[in-house]
């Protein structure tokens, strides 16, 4: 979760009604030059993230994520996430810039200014900066003794709240002499919350109970939201966080919303008596989705929807009413609704989706970041009764691209449950035995892929439509977006009924003649892994290459070895191991290796702590042994749960769409090479 958040709700006054943003036109000479998206596009590619929109609407600030182009030299990394803004559609200013990268962004309480997270330049540690919205040199205004993970300032600009960890000891050299045994799971490093006034002078550490990992502050600086774990674990963060409701001088505590089960983002009413927040419907919820809203004093709250057959992405109070973003299905829409619940209006969105939102303090304008199948997360704005304008193009080369035709498909389950997903295909008139596709399978199972833009180094999109694949993207049950209902429907199941969706799906496109059946991938990473390890083994006849990433192969030392375990077992599993053996074994992957005729190429990164490696090991030594098709092992070192340095990720993006085209419109048989020509691939167009 991040810990600082402004900004990302929005308001609207109008009643129901649909606004469609123009689709980009591609000129004639951008259709003479264009050519279908490579991976190398994937590294200048540029998405909006955090979108804050000033109090009196007039200017927008963005971040913007800058990944490293190995292209052109660049060392390899993790994405930049620049500071821009904007006065004007198109008209963009950058605030930082360069190989300096910002976090945390808020406008100042003063509303002329922004403050952020980073280290620039020459400077030592993690800090507050704050630039002027007109332009200027970042000041470094505070330095905590430990880093920040999350601050909010005081309204009146005094004082900053913010948590961090008690500072590190330096008085031994234990660890220089070599002694440097880790305990695991025992005296994690606890966060806390102080306050520090920003013109000098000591911090001071509030004693609250637990672990503090979010902070919101009311209107009138007298009250903080808190959110508190018991402990450090990553299973007490997503399964015991609460918020809390603290005096903001004194670091007393006032009252706990004892909700249930996970927990989101929140925010305080503008009297500072309520405060509304996103969580789980019950315990077993596998995502933070609906509404609640509580009394600051007692602590005492009620759902807002809970019942509602989509998921709350984010939201903010405007006078008496609370106006969300909701995600439906594959799409989005605005809706409004009364303190007690009811829903006022809803404007769906048609044509994007949309994420990070930000209204201005008068509720008139609204500033947001959406995506569509044509291009990635970009900056629109607009008045809230008007069809909005695009303020950041931000690919604008992608004009000079041939994208695949991309839309939503339904299909029935075998057991009548109606399931649904994004398919992008090629352009063109049909194959005559149909397309060859790739089984694309997010992860979670607690998320799901939206019609907008799905073109990453893990998910091949636009790259695979450009040569020749049709790509779906199946939002299985269990997938948020419709509620907690079609959640519930993959409990005690994983991966049964949901993985069958999958196979279902892929039969409903080979009856309608858009697929060969007999040329279908399927990859995924964690759940998406888990899936794709078990179409490599359970469903073999059905996929004619797999390529798992991190994935979940043999459940009973996974629950041996994940750091979530609880989470695991009370939103999905229902079951510890030793209360149900034989479910563990049937429901792993490795259990149906023996007799395996589909090539597995096996992804993961060396230190993931979610899913450990040694999951891989296990599915490539079992299908090694008793698998009857080619099996490749790779690991990516310094990379956990996903990759995040730019090589890695070009890796990864030449092998998997190396090891599909090999296995679904190539040669098949013996393995490709293991060695890639990395210069000739970072040469090529």
């Amino acid at each position: 979760m991040s810990v600082h958040k402004t900004g990302r709700a929005f308001a609207l006054a109008l009643a129901s009604a649909v606004l469609t943003l123009p689709a980009a036109a591609i000129t004639a000479h951008a259709q003479e030059e264009a050519r279908p998206v490579t991976i190398n596009d994937l590294f200048q590619l540029r998405q909006a993230g955090q979108v804050l929109i000033a109090p009196e609407g007039d200017q927008i600030a963005f971040t913007m994520s800058v990944p490293r182009d190995l292209r052109d030299g660049q060392s390899d990394g993790a994405p930049l996430s620049h500071l821009r803004i904007a006065d004007a559609p198109g008209s963009i200013r950058t605030l930082v810039g360069g190989e300096d990268t910002v976090g945390a962004v808020s406008w100042h309480p003063d509303g002329e200014s922004l403050t952020f997270v980073g280290r620039l330049g020459e400077d030592e540690g993690m800090g507050l900066y704050r630039v002027p919205a007109d332009g200027g040199a970042p000041e470094r205004i505070f330095t905590p003794e430990s880093p920040m993970q999350g601050y909010v300032i005081s309204p009146d600009g005094d004082y900053i709240f913010y948590i961090a960890r008690e500072p590190s000891s330096n008085g031994s050299d234990l660890r220089e002499r070599g002694f440097r045994a880790n305990i695991y799971e025992e005296n994690l490093p606890v966060s806390h919350v102080w306050r520090a006034p920003l013109d000098g002078g000591d911090a001071t550490r509030f004693d609250l109970p637990g672990h503090a990992s979010s902070l919101r502050i009311s209107a009138d600086g007298a009250t903080l939201g808190v959110v508190l774990a018991p402990t450090a674990l990553v299973d007490d963060s997503l399964m015991e966080q609460r918020w809390n409701f603290v005096d903001a001088d004194s670091g007393e505590l006032i009252a706990t919303a004892a909700t249930p089960g996970k927990l989101g983002g929140g925010e305080f009413s503008p009297d500072g008596s309520q405060f509304a927040f996103l969580a789980g419907t019950s315990r077993a919820d596998s995502t933070a989705g609906a509404i609640h809203v509580a009394d600051v004093q007692t602590g005492e709250y009620t759902q807002i929807a809970p019942d509602a057959q989509h998921h709350i992405q984010a939201f903010q109070w405007r006078g008496d009413e609370i106006f969300a973003l909701a995600h439906i299905r594959q799409s989005s829409a605005w809706i409004r609704y009364s303190v007690d619940g009811e829903e006022l209006s809803r404007t769906e969105h048609a044509g994007w989706v949309t994420h990070s939102v930000s209204l201005s303090a008068d509720g008139s304008t609204v500033a947001f970041v959406a995506d569509s199948p044509n291009h990635p997360r970009d900056v629109y704005a607009g008045a809230i009764d008007e069809a909005p304008a695009r303020w950041a193009n931000l690919n604008p080369w992608l004009a000079d691209r041939t994208l695949g035709d991309q839309r939503v498909v339904r299909w029935r389950a075998r057991d009548g449950v109606e399931v649904e997903g994004v398919l992008i295909t090629p352009q063109g008139e049909v194959p005559e035995n149909g397309w060859p596709m790739i089984t694309v399978v997010h992860g979670g199972p607690e998320a799901h892929d939206h019609n907008g833009w799905l073109t990453g180094y893990s998910r091949p999109g636009q790259i695979g439509a450009g040569e020749g694949f049709a790509i779906l993207y199946p939002n299985y049950r269990g997938s948020t977006g419709r509620g907690f209902y079609f959640i519930e429907l993959d409990h005690l199941d994983p991966p049964g009924a949901e993985f069958l969706d999958i196979v279902d799906g892929v039969g409903y496109l080979a009856e309608q003649g858009l697929i060969d059946p007999a040329r279908v991938g399927i990859t995924g990473g964690s759940y998406g892994g888990f899936a794709s390890a078990w179409g490599a083994t359970y469903a073999s006849e059905h996929f004619a290459a797999s390529a798992p990433f991190v994935a979940l192969t043999d459940l009973i030392s996974f629950m041996g070895n994940t750091d979530i375990p609880v989470e695991m077992v009370d939103v999905h599993f229902m079951y510890y191991p030793w209360q149900n053996w034989e479910w563990y074994f049937e429901h792993s992957p490795i259990m149906n290796a023996e007799g395996s005729n589909t090539p597995t190429l096996i992804l993961h990164g060396e230190t993931d702590t979610r899913v450990a490696p040694s999951q891989s090991y296990i599915l490539y030594r079992y299908l090694k042994l008793a698998g009857e098709a080619p099996v490749r092992l790779v690991t990516y070192p310094d990379e956990g749960h996903g990759l995040r340095r730019a090589a890695a990720q070009y890796d990864y993006a030449h092998r998997l769409m190396g090891w599909m085209r090999h296995y679904l419109t190539g040669p098949g048989g013996e393995m490709p090479p293991a060695d890639l020509d990395i210069d000739a691939l970072l040469a090529a167009d």
